[in-house]
């Protein structure tokens, strides 16, 4: 069995209860059961890590030689700026410093030791982080005529297009362009170590990969909400990756 590490999000309330009963909403920590799906659907299993252990770097370190790669998942936060050396400057969404301080712990490793790392959407930004780039911290604010990367139809659903520059991405797509979905208001702005891989109509960066690594590969989309031929490419691809 080949186990994916998956990062988690929370929230401090889940929906209230239905019926007579006391049942108060208390915090929870999730991850979209899509995730879970497309990862099964390739022959991976899913072990899902909370956010916020008091020390990431300890857990990362005994959890990296267990796993045979991570998922970065992304989520309702935005990374705050001071982790790439900036400000903030127009929108900042919720911070969850736990989050946050696993998933760079996470993708640094991973870069660092070779393992097989896929970011989706804010796990994009959080790999373009760990690997020294920066990020565009909100679109609207940063990035005059940007079109509008939030979209306002559901997200199982395509909204833009994004041209693939020749990488692994573009091979397991197969195409040079791929129609994806949108829901966010950051972007990556410096790749760091890793290399702009894919694009949006508006220039906005879209996909990230590493060269000379075994699969480390980001992209700004949520490619498990949409139909899985071919939207779930970077996930087969993922499992070649580990073999």
């Amino acid at each position: 069995m080949k186990l994916v590490a998956v990062s988690c999000d929370r929230r401090r309330a889940g929906p209230l209860a239905v019926g007579p009963r006391t049942r108060p909403p208390r915090p929870e920590v999730w991850v979209k059961e899509a995730v879970v799906h497309a990862l099964r659907r390739v022959g991976l299993e899913p072990l899902l890590l909370p956010p916020g252990p008091a020390d990431p770097a300890a857990l990362v370190a005994a959890l990296l030689p267990r796993v045979d790669a991570v998922v970065l998942t992304g989520g309702a936060f935005d990374i705050h700026p001071s982790h790439y050396g900036s400000a903030v400057r127009g929108r900042l969404d919720r911070i969850d410093e736990g989050r946050t301080a696993l998933e760079l712990s996470l993708a640094a490793a991973c870069i660092e030791q070779g393992r097989p790392l896929l970011g989706l959407c804010g796990g994009e930004q959080a790999l373009a982080v760990a690997a020294g780039g920066a990020l565009v911290g909100d679109l609207e604010a940063d990035h005059p005529g940007a079109q509008e990367h939030e979209q306002p139809t559901d997200p199982a659903a395509s909204w833009h297009p994004v041209r693939l520059a020749h990488g692994r991405l573009r091979a397991a797509f197969g195409v040079s362009e791929i129609a994806v979905n949108s829901t966010h208001h950051q972007a990556v702005s410096d790749p760091g170590s890793m290399r702009v891989t894919g694009w949006s109509p508006d220039g906005v960066v879209e996909a990230i990969e590493l060269d000379r690594h075994p699969f480390c590969v980001g992209v700004q989309w949520h490619p498990e909400l949409l139909p899985p031929n071919p939207h779930h490419a970077p996930f087969r691809a993922l499992a070649d990756a580990i073999g």
